[in-house]
């Protein structure tokens, strides 16, 4: 009778999308064990994942040795579950539904009270990371867990949080042997970055000229990712001679969807496309000079690492894992040890919320693209060649040491 595999979407189906990953988790549970394999690690990942750990205890724990490990990319987004939803597991929901468990406490005193999946993945798991260091504190005192601060705050939680930051696939984003791209390119041979501005330019009908800086966003557009910044900066960057370009879709692109529709019709200097194609995306991490990531929160944040690797500049809100991969050039790398100690700034950073700061920090990169064109050239190179800290290389030796470590 399920209709979990009908309609046209994976997400987002014709059915009750919380019931379909519980199914999912208890099935995963389940084919290990028919199976007889023993694992030493069951890797869960977000809320929708979050009922494996759980489970785990409650039933599979006695004929399998292994330790869960939940990975949170994004607490805003925590698996709200009525308990009557948590019987698709085969489980009851009363099982977990006590505060020292799963119980969602916003809804103590409710009829019915509720679960939160996250809670429970983060209490049942033996060990639980988020994407990036810096995010890690930002959950743990700066209110980017909202309510389950005070899980996260639990002494026997707390011992077992840990922030790693995320990687990037070198071989797929590598401007080197991108086959997207008119011209390829790498640190010692940039020359190719330029010709992939002019065959954008070309393509997207913009003014084809080298020297006016090309501002790209890549970004889902939704309020996370600071949308009214974006606006300002576009405005901004093209009132200041430079080219804006933006590719993303979501729920909250009305502004720009005005400003592409009104202000900047038929401007030479614009194109916003409100779609998604991963051919467009690598030709334009090939050609922007600076990419703007000014998000509110951002947990970890790949697309700031993919512009380094392909030779642009971030300009970025420090804020979570933005703060741990993009460095001022004017104040160079990080003093606490995180990614970029010792080293030069590959980046401009600000921290405010408000236009100015964005305007103003967009003012400081155009000068020194304008002004120093030799040092502008390379930072970009630099960038380049300093991306491989980037991969999933250093980010793989912190799971190893995590993973003995919960054995």
């Amino acid at each position: 009778d399920s209709n979990f595999f009908r309609g046209s979407a994976i997400y987002g189906g014709s059915y009750n999308e919380t019931q379909a990953y519980l199914v999912f988790c208890r099935a995963s549970l389940e084919f290990m064990a028919q199976a007889g394999l023993q694992p030493n690690i069951i890797h869960a990942h977000e809320w929708q994942a979050s009922a494996v750990p759980m489970l785990y205890w409650e039933l599979f724990s006695s004929t399998m040795s292994a330790k869960p490990v939940l990975t949170i990319h994004n607490m805003d987004n925590t698996g709200e579950c009525r308990q009557d939803e948590f019987g698709a597991t085969g489980v009851s929901g009363e099982t977990f539904a006590s505060v020292d468990k799963a119980l969602d406490e916003r809804t103590i005193g409710h009829n019915p009270e509720r679960l939160c999946l996250l809670k429970g993945g983060i209490i049942y798991s033996s060990a639980v990371t988020t994407v990036s260091p810096t995010y890690a504190k930002e959950t743990l005192s700066g209110g980017g867990a909202g309510f389950l601060q005070s899980t996260l705050a639990r002494p026997e939680v707390a011992g077992k949080y840990v922030g790693i930051l995320n990687g990037i696939d070198n071989v797929t984003w590598n401007p080197a042997t991108d086959p997207f791209l008119p011209a390829c390119f790498s640190s010692y041979v940039p020359e190719g970055k330029a010709i992939c501005k002019a065959y954008l330019q070309r393509g997207l009908g913009l003014e084809e000229d080298p020297d006016k800086p090309l501002v790209a966003v890549i970004s889902r557009l939704v309020p996370q990712k600071g949308i009214h910044l974006i606006e300002h900066a576009a405005v901004h960057a093209v009132e200041n001679g430079g080219q804006f370009v933006l590719l993303g879709t979501g729920h909250a692109a009305g502004g720009l969807q005005g400003l592409a529709n009104d202000r900047y019709r038929d401007n030479k200097n614009v194109s916003m496309m409100f779609m998604y194609s991963d051919a467009l995306s690598h030709l334009i991490y090939a050609a922007a000079d600076v990419f703007l990531v000014p998000s509110m929160f951002e947990p970890c944040g790949l697309t700031q690492m993919i512009a380094l690797r392909y030779g642009g500049v971030p300009l970025v809100r420090s804020t979570g894992g933005l703060a741990d991969t993009v460095f001022d050039v004017e104040g160079g790398g990080s003093d606490d040890g995180s990614l970029g100690a010792g080293t030069q700034g590959n980046g401009f950073v600000f921290h405010g919320v408000d236009g100015y700061s964005i305007e103003t920090t967009l003012d400081r990169a155009f000068a020194m693209y304008r002004n120093s064109p030799e040092a502008w050239k390379a930072l970009s190179q630099r960038n380049m060649r300093n991306s491989i800290s980037t991969s999933w290389e250093q980010s793989m030796s912190s799971y190893e040491q995590l993973y003995l470590g919960v054995q």
